[in-house]
Order: structure tokens, then C-alpha cells, then sequence
């Protein structure tokens, strides 16, 4: 394989998605501001460098999983960035979920540049990311998408080129992640309510899970978090309300308003203030019980 690969941002996802690049016999540039990141994907067999100026400059396929449009926009735009240093050609992949008008204007950029972009956020959280099963959701020129066909393949499984707009991706994910928004609570209500009445969350999750109030988020916070009393964050309550607001802002430019979806960033906002942010979004049942002063599962 004589691309070189270079991925920014070696965290919760972007640390097990370049391992798995690796294991396909690539060579990996990367880079994180943690240092304690850095040496594991060193481990692994990746190539730590001390800057992103440096994965840039070393890489022909430039790939970023980062934790906010601020710093994603910090790390594309600044100076020391990946648009001034990146070789012409070069392809510019944005795994982070950000705010659509910033794909727009790094998209914009980058062809002025003599470079090329592809948004491209995922879906599946951390667990997804270590099994390379993720969701990725692609918008941009196709002749991009199929240069990084072979990258999609390799880190998910379910791979949407969803056309050339390079915000198309970012819109439905933040679509989705609105709907997350809404599961998470109304799984952690659910729970709190039916343990209150003394039904055990178990045979809830039995029975509510071969009826029509069965979903995937159900599955995962319950199987995954609750149950296991870990709350370690596959997402973070801070994410989800990042990307909440994300979406409110996104209803707002398109004059729709989100009748439940306003009150779900007030709520998720308590919910960090309660000191869950950093928690798993699945502790919003933590912050409800702790309303309700009731016994754990």
C-alpha cells in the first residue's frame, strides 16, 4: 500500500479507527494533543508526530476525529494547520460531527488550495469504532469518495455516499443524533418510573424489547451501561448536548421548530451541570434516580 495515511485526533474513536487502518497494512501518521494517545497508537505500530503541521506535510490521505467544530476548525484552518501544510492533492477526510456550514467553508478552502474534502461523520460510538462497524455518512465530489473507498471499507461497514454537498453527512447525523437525544431520556424515564411501581429493569427490558418500545439505544444503554453500572463514556453527555444544539441551531436556519427537541438541550444541560457530562449519555438515568431517590438497578 504506498499511501500514507495520517489521522489526527487519536481519542475515544479515532485511536481504535486508525488501529484498524494499521492492521490493514497501512502506514499511519498521528497526532493528538494527549500525549498518553500518541504512545498507545505508537504501540500499535503507528508513527507518532509531535504536530499536526507534520502528519500533514508526511500524509497523501489526511483523516480528523475531533471533539468540536471549534477545534476542527483550529486544526484545518490555523497557521500551523492542516490546509497550509497538506500536499496538493491531498485528500482531506472529517470524521468529527460538526456544524454544516463548516464543512461548506473547509470544503470551499480546501479547493482553493488544490485539495480535496469529503465530510464524512460516523455513527456507532466507541464500540463500533474498535469493530470497525461504523456508519459512515459521506458527502462530496464521487471521484473523492471513491479515493477514499478503500479507507471506508476498512474502518465501517455500512459506508452512504449521500451526494455532492459536503454538509449532506453532517445534516443526517445530526438528524440521528437528535433522535438519540430522545431514546436516551425517554429509556432513563422508562426505567425510573417502572422501578419506582417495583418492576425490575430486567424484566422491563424483557419484555419492552420484543415490543414496539424496543431500540437500539434502549439496547445499548441498557445492556451496555446500566446494567453493568458503567458509565464509563462510549458518548458523552457533553457530546450528545454539543450535538443537540448542533441540530437546534441547524431547525432554526430551516424554520422548523423542534417542539421536544428545545427542551432536550435545556434537559441535557441540567443533566452536565448535575456533573454527568463526562459520564456515558446513558447516565441520564443516574441524574432522574438521583431526582427520585430510589435504589439502583
Amino acid at each position: 500500500m504506498t499511501e500514507k495515511l495520517g489521522f489526527i485526533g487519536l481519542g475515544n474513536m479515532g485511536l481504535p479507527m486508525s488501529v484498524n487502518l494499521l492492521k490493514a497494512g497501512y502506514k499511519v501518521y498521528g497526532f493528538d494533543t494527549n500525549s498518553q494517545a500518541v504512545e498507545q497508537f505508537k504501540k500499535e505500530g503507528g508513527v507518532g508526530l509531535p504536530t499536526a503541521k507534520e502528519v500533514a506535510e508526511q500524509s497523501d490521505i489526511i483523516m480528523t476525529s475531533l471533539p468540536t467544530p471549534q477545534v476542527v476548525e483550529q486544526v484545518y484552518k490555523a497557521e500551523q494547520g492542516i490546509m497550509h501544510h497538506a500536499k496538493k492533492g491531498s485528500l482531506l477526510i472529517d470524521f468529527s460531527t460538526v456544524n454544516p456550514e463548516l464543512n461548506d467553508s473547509l470544503h470551499k478552502e480546501a479547493q482553493s488550495l488544490g485539495l480535496r474534502y469529503l465530510g464524512a461523520p460516523v455513527s456507532g460510538g466507541v464500540i463500533g469504532a474498535i469493530h470497525a462497524t461504523l456508519t459512515i455518512m459521506v458527502g462530496g465530489e464521487e471521484e473523492n469518495y471513491q479515493a477514499g473507498s478503500e479507507i471506508f471499507q476498512i474502518v465501517g461497514k455500512n459506508i452512504f455516499h449521500l451526494g455532492t454537498s459536503p454538509s449532506v453527512g453532517t445534516r443526517i447525523k445530526l438528524l440521528n443524533n437528535l433522535m438519540i437525544g430522545f431514546y436516551t431520556e425517554a429509556v432513563a424515564e422508562t426505567i425510573v418510573l417502572g422501578e419506582k411501581m417495583g418492576i425490575h429493569a430486567d424484566t422491563l427490558y424483557e419484555v419492552l424489547s420484543n415490543s414496539y418500545g424496543q431500540s437500539r439505544i434502549y439496547e445499548r444503554n441498557y445492556l451496555e451501561y446500566m446494567k453493568n453500572d458503567n458509565y464509563q463514556p462510549g458518548f458523552s453527555t457533553n457530546l450528545l448536548l454539543k450535538d443537540l444544539k448542533l441540530a437546534q441551531d441547524m431547525a432554526e436556519e430551516a424554520g422548523v421548530p423542534l417542539r421536544i427537541g428545545e427542551k432536550l438541550v435545556d434537559l441535557y444541560r441540567d443533566i452536565t451541570q448535575q456533573g454527568y457530562g463526562e459520564h456515558d449519555m446513558s447516565a441520564a438515568y443516574l441524574s432522574l434516580k438521583e431526582q427520585c431517590k430510589i435504589e439502583q438497578i
